[in-house]
């Protein structure tokens, strides 16, 4: 039984979490900003996140399924407001 790809979200979790709360921290009373950054073998959704920065520029939104997506892979959109979102539809592991 592989438990790498629920480290890896538990990582991802964890360091997201981190994110918005050094965030909040930083900034009071004004809108969260922060960057995150993954280290080396950060893998969600059996895709490799390593050494990947986000920040208000750049963002991500990454949906998880327990089946398989109607459009699997990561593709990266504009946001509206001078920024891109890298979209990801990933199948758990």
């Amino acid at each position: 039984m592989k438990s790498h790809g629920l480290v890896a979200t538990r990582r991802l979790g964890a360091a997201l979490m981190l994110a918005f709360v050094v965030a909040l921290a930083a900034t009071p009373g004004l809108a969260a900003s922060g960057e995150v950054h993954f280290g080396r073998n950060v893998r969600v959704g059996g895709h490799d996140f390593s050494h990947q920065t986000f920040d208000s520029k750049h963002r991500a939104q990454i949906y998880l399924y327990n089946h398989k997506p109607q459009k699997p892979g990561c593709v990266w959109r504009s946001d509206g407001r001078g920024g891109r979102v890298k979209v990801c539809h990933l199948q758990r592991k």
